[in-house]
Parts: C-alpha cells; sequence; structure tokens
C-alpha cells in the first residue's frame, strides 16, 4: 500500500476512535465518565490486536487490547453474531479492576468478521464491601465487587434484561451506573457504523490490506527509534508505603532495561511478592506503563498499534506486584503501583537517555473515594476523584502544575458539580505552595483541596503514595514535598493520615488533601532569579523557601535583591 492511502487509512481509523470517545462521554450519566472522562475506546483486528486507540487513559493503553483477547480466548468465536456485545471485568482474564468494565462488538461485513471495536470505562460502583468498589485494605478480589467473566450483554442486537438485572441489584447506584452501561453500548454503536461506512467506501479488501500494513509500518518506525538507544543495561528501584493492609513496610519495585539493536528487554525481576492489599497490578497493567514510557521517551506520534510495541520483550514474575495471580486484590492497583511502575522504568532510562526523561511526578492517583446514603435525597451516593499534583521538570522546562500524571489523563471534577453529587461543600481548591521540587527547572505544584462534609456516616477511601517517600529529582534537582490528609474534626480534633486509609467523616468534619509536586530538574541555584521572584508573586513560593532552596533574596516590593 503506498504511504498516502495508508495516511488516509491510518486517520479514518483513529478518528472512528475518537468519534466513539465523544460518544460515550456525551451519553454517559456519571460524573466520572462525562466530566472526568475516564474511559478509552479502541479498533482491533480479527485476533484483538489493537488497529488504533484513541489518545484518552495511557494505563488502558495496555488493558484493553489485552482484555479483549484474553475474552476471546475463553468465547466460541463461530458463536458470534451481528449485533452481538461482550462485556467482562475481570482482572484475571486481562482488565485492571472490577471498575472497569470492558465491552467490545464483533464487527461483520458481507457476513464476514473483519474486525472488532471496544471501550473501557471506569464504573462509580460495582458493589463490594464500600461505596465505589475500591479501598486499600481488600485482601481478595471478591471484596471488590461483582465479576464477570465474558458474556453477551446483547445477542444479536437484543439486550439480556436479566443480566441487566443482575448488575442493577449488585450495585449502590443502579440509575446511573446502568446508564454508563448503556452509554458504553452505544460507543461501539458508532464505532461498528462508521467501520462498515469506511468497508463500503473503499472496499473491505483495502481496509483489511491497511489494517495489516499499518501494524507493519508501527514496528518500523519503532525498530528506528530503539536502535538510537545506546547499548546498554540500565537499573533502577523504588518503594511504595505498604499495601494499605497488613503493612506499612516498604514494597520495593526493581527494574533492569537492557537495550541494543532493534528491541528492548524490561525485566522486573526483583520486584516483591504481590501482597495482600489491593494494591497488585495484573500483567496487562505492566504493560501498559511500559507501551506509555516507550512512546514518551521514543516519538510520540507513532500511533498506538500492536506493531508499535511487537519489539519490547517484558519479564514480569508470575506472582509478583506486577503480575499478580488470582484471587489477588487489583483494586488499586493503577491508582498507585502504575505510577510507581512509570517511575521506575523513567528512572532507568534517565541514565540511557537523560534529555528525553522527567523527574519523578506526584507518583499516584491520589483517589479519593466518597460515598454513603444521603437523608436529604434518600438515596445512595457514590463519586470517584483522582486529585491531580505536579509533573517532574526535565532538560528545558519546568513541570506542568495541578494535573494527572503519567498514567491517568482524567480531567478534574469542577467545584459545582461536586457540591452537586455530595453532600459536601468544598472550601478551599489551589496549588499548593512549596510542594515543587526545586531545580534550575523546578517540578510543577500539587494541589491543595479542602472539603467539609454536610451529613453523618460518609465512608471515604484514601488511595495514595509518596506521603515520605516524596517524587525525587533528576541532575541535582531536588525532591518535591510529600503528599498529605489531614482530619479536622468538628470537635477541633486533628489527625494525620497515611497514604492508604477508610476513614469514616460526620457533619462538619473537614478532610484537607494536599497533593506533591514534582521532582526538580538540574542545581535549583542556577535557576533564573526573575523566574523564582514571579513564583514567590503568584504564591506559589515563599520567601524563605526562594531564599533557602534557590538562593534568591527578594526586598520587601518582591525585587530580587
Amino acid at each position: 500500500m503506498d504511504a498516502i492511502t495508508l495516511e488516509v487509512m491510518r486517520n479514518r481509523f483513529f478518528a472512528i476512535t475518537e468519534e466513539m470517545g465523544a460518544a460515550i462521554i456525551r451519553t454517559a450519566y456519571s460524573t466520572n465518565i462525562k466530566d472526568r472522562r475516564d474511559c478509552s475506546c479502541a479498533l482491533f483486528n480479527v485476533n484483538g490486536d489493537t488497529i488504533a486507540q484513541a489518545e484518552h487513559i495511557p494505563v488502558h493503553s495496555g488493558v484493553l487490547p489485552w482484555g479483549v483477547k484474553g475474552a476471546l480466548s475463553r468465547i466460541d468465536m463461530a458463536q458470534l453474531k451481528p449485533g452481538d456485545v461482550l462485556m467482562h471485568n475481570d482482572p484475571f482474564i486481562g482488565g485492571t479492576h472490577l471498575p472497569d468494565i470492558i465491552m467490545f462488538s464483533p464487527i461483520f461485513f458481507a457476513g464476514k468478521l473483519v474486525a472488532f471495536v471496544g471501550n473501557l470505562a471506569h464504573h462509580v460502583d460495582v458493589g463490594g464491601m464500600v461505596p465505589s468498589s475500591l479501598t486499600p485494605d481488600a485482601t481478595e478480589i471478591f471484596q471488590e465487587g461483582i465479576r464477570f467473566p465474558p458474556i453477551k450483554i446483547r445477542k444479536a442486537g437484543v439486550l439480556d434484561q436479566e443480566l441487566i438485572n443482575i448488575h442493577r441489584a449488585n450495585v449502590r447506584t443502579p440509575y446511573i451506573c446502568g446508564g454508563d452501561l448503556m452509554a458504553q453500548i452505544a460507543a461501539n454503536n458508532v464505532g461498528e457504523q462508521r467501520f462498515e461506512e469506511l468497508c463500503r467506501e473503499v472496499g473491505v479488501d483495502m481496509v483489511e490490506e491497511a489494517i495489516v500494513e499499518l501494524e507493519n509500518y508501527c514496528d518500523r518506525r519503532m525498530v528506528a527509534e530503539l536502535e538510537k538507544f545506546p547499548t546498554g543495561t540500565y537499573e533502577f528501584s523504588d518503594i511504595l508505603e505498604g499495601d494499605g493492609a497488613t503493612t506499612e513496610e516498604p514494597l520495593v519495585i526493581k527494574v533492569k532495561i537492557i537495550t541494543g539493536g532493534p528491541q528492548m528487554t524490561v525485566d522486573f525481576t526483583g520486584t516483591c511478592p504481590q501482597v495482600k492489599g489491593s494494591i497488585n497490578c495484573v500483567r496487562p497493567m505492566t504493560l501498559a506503563c511500559i507501551y506509555y514510557v516507550i512512546r514518551a521517551v521514543t516519538d510520540p506520534s507513532i500511533p498506538p498499534n500492536a506493531g508499535s510495541f511487537k519489539r519490547i520483550n517484558v519479564i514480569t514474575p508470575e506472582g509478583s506486584l506486577v503480575n499478580a495471580v488470582f484471587p489477588a486484590a487489583t483494586g488499586s492497583g493503577n491508582s498507585i503501583t502504575c505510577q510507581r511502575l512509570v517511575d521506575v522504568l523513567l528512572g532507568a532510562l534517565a541514565k540511557a537517555v537523560p534529555d528525553k526523561v522527567c523527574a519523578a511526578a506526584t507518583g499516584s492517583m491520589n483517589g479519593i473515594q466518597i460515598g454513603g446514603f444521603n437523608p436529604a435525597t434518600n438515596s445512595y451516593f457514590v463519586n470517584g476523584e483522582t486529585v491531580g499534583g505536579g509533573y517532574g521538570g526535565i532538560i528545558d522546562q519546568d513541570g506542568t502544575s495541578g494535573v494527572n500524571t503519567h498514567m491517568t489523563n482524567t480531567r478534574n471534577t469542577p467545584v459545582e458539580v461536586l457540591e452537586t453529587i455530595l453532600p459536601v461543600k468544598v472550601l478551599h481548591y489551589g496549588l499548593r505552595e512549596d510542594s515543587e521540587g526545586a531545580g534550575l527547572h523546578r517540578g510543577g505544584f500539587g494541589i491543595e483541596r479542602v472539603f467539609e462534609f454536610l451529613t453523618d456516616d460518609i465512608n471515604c477511601q484514601i488511595i495514595s503514595d509518596r506521603v515520605y517517600s516524596k517524587p525525587w529529582g533528576l541532575a541535582g534537582g531536588k525532591e518535591a514535598s510529600g503528599t498529605r490528609f489531614t482530619i479536622e474534626r468538628k470537635d477541633g480534633q486533628t489527625i494525620e493520615l497515611s497514604s492508604k486509609n477508610r476513614v469514616k467523616f460526620n457533619a462538619h468534619d473537614k478532610f484537607y488533601i494536599r497533593t506533591s509536586g514534582g521532582g526538580g530538574w538540574g542545581d535549583p541555584k542556577k535557576r533564573d532569579p526573575m523566574l523564582v521572584a514571579t513564583d514567590v508573586k503568584d504564591g506559589l513560593i515563599s520567601r524563605e523557601r526562594a531564599d533557602q532552596e534557590y538562593g534568591v533574596k527578594l526586598d520587601g516590593k518582591g525585587k530580587v535583591k
């Protein structure tokens, strides 16, 4: 296939997935999808390999294709019919955690199976021991909610109402969660229609040829990038602050990356065994982190396609934190462990390609799950939030502030929405002063958010990290401030919490969330004093920190002395 035709077809494939994303966001019921956009959409060939995946959530880049492939290995593909929709949420078949429900549909053209279209969306509740189904102290997957094997929620165009009723009976917010299921089906409908239109327009033979050629094209481009790496072996390790259930002892994640030639080996041998708490990752989650980092340090314009990652050899010891086996709890793995996997991968690659790697970011998705029963509305409420932080500095720029980093790409929930869907009042929301890692290029700033609760008996699960294992700097840059979680009870009692916790709030209790910034890059004493003065003027850095960390003294008017 000539280059121009292939490029046109590539863009047509990706346009389908982007339109699917627009469909699910516009039709979803939950804040988690319609506002935070915690969902991803993709096209797959008849084997379940990725053709195109929209640029939605990085952690889904490895999970969604392996979720489809895992499901296909467990069903009779000869029994698939037009109008079928399959769903599952089993991490051990291919996924992340139970709230991430995968739905995919076969696409037939002229009676022939030609592709699959699918999406993954995070549901606010799938049952289990707490509202939101996510808690750091779960010790087995059975505590985390209802688990669906690959099943047909729609058969030849007809919804299975009995299955939908089973789902509704096991979740705390059936109206919202049921609406999100329908939004996922709607997104697949769009993908099917657009793919069939493409087959009619250019012919199914050209479409199938383009699928093969695109995979080969992506493979060639990635080979060219991998051959640019210096030959060598690069190692790095970092820790997690306990498992949230049985220990607060440091848990080691260790990686060795071997480069040289048209391939790369990523070896996690030496990483701690899987744990009792819910921070375990299944192998597809680990693969997603590797895919993200490799694209970030090579050429991000290489499309996310199965061919882009064929040359990456990955070793994940079975039964370890990065390849957990049944019945491990996995609810917090993507929120915490995946972010730390990115840190160790970048830490190792910083020794090979230092000009392409940022210092450590906030280090966690800082998951805050809030739920309970509101007497004022006589109904259950559930909401999950990932509170952003700071990116690490890099060789030519400061880290970005107040954003979700690396493996999550979700938006923040607007204050007005939070106060509408939850019995809370947001007292403060802004960037956290002095939270950055100092450097020639400083890290981004974390977030400070303060809630006041308006009713009693509210459940809150804190799924975070980097309270004492702070985001590290590079090239002489300093570490960032650690994350902090503080409760102020209505009687004035103050309680400092660890990074993983399950707590109860009552009316007029306050909850202070302070996330970490990103590590700095380079010697902070070499930073432009005018940039430091600007940060002081903006209320991001205190005068004391400007003096102590950057060596910049300011006069009474904020001018550099």
